[in-house]
């Protein structure tokens, strides 16, 4: 067994989720993340808790969004519900063998099954009384192929992100929130963007206070839904569903989308866009604070906490920010405003100027 993977596992089952002795820890992950999924099992069973295993097989998404039937991708999954709410621990593990396995399927599909779903993924991400979970990736050759790495330095790269010592990473973090104390309006400058919005009476959350991603280094709040007026370009392709957009553009007037533009895929885009009408809202903005990510990667996980970039997530926002934006969707696309010469300005103080926060 690779030391950093026993390293990887002792993270997650010690800092994120804090396993105790007689709980229920389902363990969800792909084949392909094999040695993780087993040292966890193992490090899980020395908890003296009970460990629920979920391997997809790659192949069976493709299978059951080709083929399943309208009924069937109405079908409310009731045993899994029950389980996620008879389980104290969810831990997820992002481990794809193919990327890109629904790019051709119709996205209207995925949008009807999200829908169904969507009570047991807002149980986990919501109900922190009752579930403690956190999402992490396991290195594969495909998302290796997507960061354009060879396996051997996406490995280098994800366990550099994650194998660090995540309370002093906390403190570090925890002074990048103290500059947003008490704010109201937020204006972030760069490349053809000059956006608008408050946060105003709305917590800041840090995720190294709930781990709930590992690697960690994201502080997110949830803009007031009305107040975002403007324009913004995103410097990253955005991915969702295993299609990219390339080339973002948006227009907001008094919150709502008014103009969405795109290079690549402007279609699916404006699909998306068009799932419900919270989708047409911001959910989220969100600070990258991880120094130790500094390459983009088509993995969300990893790409949010880029240091020196932002990412604004149309759809749903998360209840602990007291966010009201409700839907299917929660889609975060991503402006580095180190590579962008950006800058965010929070009530008509300048806090970060090309990536780099002053003041701390």
């Amino acid at each position: 067994m690779d030391p950093r993977i026993i390293k990887f596992a002792k993270i997650l089952v010690d800092y994120s989720t804090n396993v105790k002795k007689g709980e229920t820890v389902v363990i969800s992950g792909e084949v392909e993340a094999k040695p993780l999924i087993l040292e966890l099992y193992r490090q899980v069973i020395k908890k003296g808790a009970y460990p629920r295993l979920h391997i997809g097989l790659p192949g069976t998404s493709y299978i059951y969004f080709k083929n399943a039937s309208l009924e069937q991708l109405k079908k409310f999954p009731k045993i899994f519900d029950y389980e996620v709410k008879n389980s104290q621990v969810y831990i997820s593990i992002i481990s794809n063998s193919n990327t890109r396995e629904l790019t051709n399927v119709d996205p209207k599909r995925i949008a009807i099954r999200q829908k169904v779903v969507q009570p047991i993924g807002d149980y986990i991400a919501n109900r922190r009384d009752k579930i403690r979970r956190v999402t992490t990736l396991f290195p594969t050759k495909a998302l290796a192929q997507e960061a354009e790495m060879s396996l051997e330095e996406y490995e280098n790269f994800v366990y550099n992100a994650i194998n660090i010592d995540w309370q002093k990473e906390a403190k570090k973090i925890n002074k990048i929130k103290r500059l947003f104390k008490n704010a109201d309006k937020i204006r972030i400058l760069g490349k053809d963007t000059d956006i608008t919005f408050s946060i105003k009476g709305r917590p800041a959350i840090a995720d190294t206070d709930k781990v709930e991603n590992m690697p960690s280094g994201e502080i997110f709040w949830a803009p007031l839904k009305k107040t975002v007026n403007g324009y913004i370009s995103y410097t990253y392709p955005a991915i969702y569903g295993g299609r990219e957009v390339n080339g973002i553009k948006l227009e907001f007037k008094n919150g709502k989308v008014v103009k969405a533009t795109a290079e690549k895929n402007e279609k699916f885009l404006k699909q998306i866009i068009a799932t419900d009408p919270g989708a047409k809202y911001l959910g989220e903005f969100g600070l990258g604070c991880n120094y130790h990510i500094n390459k983009f990667t088509k993995e969300i996980l990893f790409d949010e906490k880029i240091g020196g970039s932002i990412h604004l997530a149309l759809g749903m926002a998360y209840k602990e920010c007291n966010g009201k934006n409700k839907s299917a969707v929660h889609w975060d696309m991503i402006k580095d405003l180190k590579k962008d010469k950006g800058e965010i300005w929070v009530d008509d103080r300048l806090v970060q100027k090309n990536g780099k926060f002053i003041g701390l």
